[in-house]
């Protein structure tokens, strides 16, 4: 009798529910608990944490921006969180079968595909791009260190070489005008050799073989490691969703130790609170939540719907959430601390330096790892942190595909092949990400990751609290939730669910006004209130600058005179 019980505690059931047998035969369950809770915090824990966190936390006021950051934790994030996680387990289906609930809204199930679908699709190209920087790193000496390349421009100067020592001799106004156009190796093993970036989005040009080879590579990873559902993935996550903190304590032992990692971490903490009364600032911490949690992509509802009915969600979600946000903010530490030195190193203020997205991870982050003894070292554990972190987040993305569709159609042989299943969206997404791997890729998978994953979670969440709470019934819901956990839900999530969190994530004011393009076609119609506040030329000039790359390049360039990455990669993410 002890041995059941312990099994069922193992297991995440309820007290009191142990001895219930909870498997499903034909879908399968996770092996214990302890897999669900890792492959959810591998889903939650991805490259936003490292990449994006950081950078919003500076420049939205530093230690200023965890309030309204917290704030949207606590009464949306995690409130959400459980509603998908208690959805998901209590129906065992995925994002499409759950809506036997209210068929009306099949649709918002529909939604999460398309979401994941896109996010899986670029996702993996980023892998495959932390892949290739992973084997290149395999030598003595990194090849973005110096700007003696074949790829490298006069403009070059790295923080190792000295060039700009030797242009002591240049008169004040050459050596100014040298040092606003100066371009980190870094940054041109980026831009010209690893990409050999077009000049516009629609010039595809060729496909980067090297790039395609390393794409090959990480759908094959994540074939192999799903090959059996969460029967396999559930234990390879054992070692991709703890290492990656492995790496991170390495990490940000090495950079506290170093010169200047005090003023990186204090430009990062430093709070302007000022910046608390601007709306963006919470836009952007409420994105942020929703970006780095997963909520509305259908994974978290897939993966509980793998769990025992009588698993405890409620106290799953709490401690996912909670790890989910502080490894953000570890993280913090581990990218400035680096920064800082970088900062110090080459004499110029944090912000010179800081950056987010690719332009952090294939740029200023390799530029400064360059200045530290043994740097192959770093940036192989490095790269590799960032692949393992990618993949517990692909791996759900696409058994978030495979479930809907197996889960869809239902029968015997369909779940006997799910193998197969796999294989074939795993081919499929191989395909649609070649493009990606082209010399214009980067510009599709920035505008990608500008607009897959935006404001369509913010449509989605609203529409399953509303088609929950209000179109099944908040009662039936709540009565549920104590049929599969022995309780009912706290008092402060039915609040949250029915009041907080709707009224949080319903944004739609600006989507119900109208276009500012709205209005008479030809600009000489368009007089009175359609006038324009400026030029035509002028508008089309900034709606297409994003994807103008030299002329970010020169822009950032201008804006900091002695700068360790300017990259076009961080010019457009910013923008588009």
């Amino acid at each position: 009798m002890a041995d059941k019980c312990s099994e069922g505690l193992l297991n995440g059931a309820v007290p009191g529910e142990q001895g219930k047998q909870e498997k499903s035969v034909k879908r399968g369950n996770w092996g214990n608990q302890i897999e669900f809770v890792l492959t959810s915090v591998g889903y939650a824990v991805g490259l936003g944490n490292v990449w994006r966190f950081p950078y919003l936390c500076y420049r939205n006021g530093g230690g200023a921006f965890m309030f309204p950051y917290f704030i949207m934790l606590v009464f949306c994030g995690i409130p959400l969180f459980f509603m998908e996680l208690s959805f998901g387990q209590f129906a065992s289906q995925g994002c499409l079968g759950v809506w036997r609930v209210s068929p009306m809204f099949k649709g918002v199930g529909y939604g999460m595909m398309v979401v994941s679908t896109y996010i899986g699709i670029y996702y993996n190209v980023v892998i495959c791009i932390a892949f290739y920087y992973f084997f290149v790193s395999m030598t003595h000496v990194l090849p973005w260190t110096y700007c003696s390349n074949p790829w490298n421009t006069p403009d070059c100067v790295g923080v190792l070489d000295g060039n700009l020592s030797n242009r002591a001799t240049l008169n004040f106004t050459q050596l100014l005008n040298t040092t606003q156009k100066r371009t980190s190796p870094s940054e041109e093993y980026w831009r010209r050799y690893v990409l050999n970036l077009s000049d516009d989005i629609g010039n595809l040009g060729e496909v980067r073989l090297p790039l395609l080879g390393c794409l090959g590579v990480s759908w094959v990873v994540v074939f192999l490691c799903l090959i059996k559902g969460v029967k396999s993935s559930g234990k390879v996550v054992y070692f991709t969703a703890t290492f990656p903190y492995v790496v991170l304590t390495i990490l940000f032992v090495r950079g506290i130790t170093l010169e200047g990692a005090l003023t990186g971490i204090m430009y990062y903490l430093t709070p302007q609170w000022d910046k608390i009364l601007n709306a963006k600032v919470w836009g952007d911490a409420a994105s942020q939540i929703f970006y780095s949690l997963g909520c509305a992509w259908g994974g978290l509802i897939t993966m509980a719907s793998y769990n025992k009915f009588n698993n405890n969600c409620y106290r799953d979600s709490i401690i996912i959430s909670i790890t989910n946000c502080a490894t953000s903010v570890y993280a913090g530490f581990v990218i400035f601390s680096i920064l800082g030195f970088m900062a110090n190193h080459l004499g110029v203020d944090v912000s010179k330096v800081a950056d987010h997205g690719p332009g952090l991870a294939f740029v200023a982050y390799p530029e400064a790892l360059t200045l530290l003894p043994i740097s192959p070292l770093w940036s192989i554990l490095f790269f590799f942190m960032l692949i393992l972190l990618g993949l517990g987040t692909q791996f759900c993305l696409l058994e978030t595909l495979v479930t809907a569709i197996v889960d869809e159609v239902g029968n015997e042989w369909i779940i006997r092949k799910k193998t197969f299943v796999t294989l074939g969206v795993a081919v499929a997404g191989f395909l649609l990400g070649v493009p990606l791997t082209t010399q214009a890729g980067i510009y599709w998978l920035l505008l990608m990751d500008n607009y897959a994953a935006s404001f369509s979670l913010v449509v989605i969440s609203c529409i399953m609290c509303v088609a929950i709470m209000y179109i099944y019934g908040h009662r039936n819901y709540f009565k549920d939730i104590e049929m599969m956990l022995g309780f009912p839900p706290p008092l402060f999530f039915q609040i949250c669910w029915r009041f907080i969190s709707p009224a949080i994530i319903f944004r739609l004011k600006n989507a119900t006004k109208a276009s500012k393009d709205w209005g008479p076609a030809l600009p000489e119609h368009r007089s009175g209130r359609y006038a324009p506040a400026f030029s035509p030329s002028t508008e089309s000039h900034l709606e297409v600058q994003p994807l103008q790359p030299e002329k970010g390049q020169s822009e950032a360039a201008a804006a900091s005179p002695v700068q360790g990455s300017n990259g076009s990669a961080h010019s457009q993410d910013s923008r588009l």
